[in-house]
């Protein structure tokens, strides 16, 4: 996963992500330019999930 696939998908890579955990407002998807890392970190507290297993979730979608 990198910035650029990212940035392109995210409305849909993010509805995707709050239809498979109900538990995800539209502020812990947010997605700002540069603040990839602000929001893998609010995924990762929100889901209880590593950087690496978020990546792996976000590429199946």
């Amino acid at each position: 996963m990198n910035t650029v696939s990212i940035e392109g998908n995210w409305k849909e890579i993010s509805g995707k992500l709050k239809q498979r955990y109900a538990n995800l407002t539209d502020d812990d998807v947010l997605f700002a330019e540069g603040k990839e890392e602000e929001l893998m970190g609010r995924l990762q507290k929100k889901l209880g999930k590593t950087k690496e297993e978020l990546r792996k979730v976000i590429a199946k979608l």
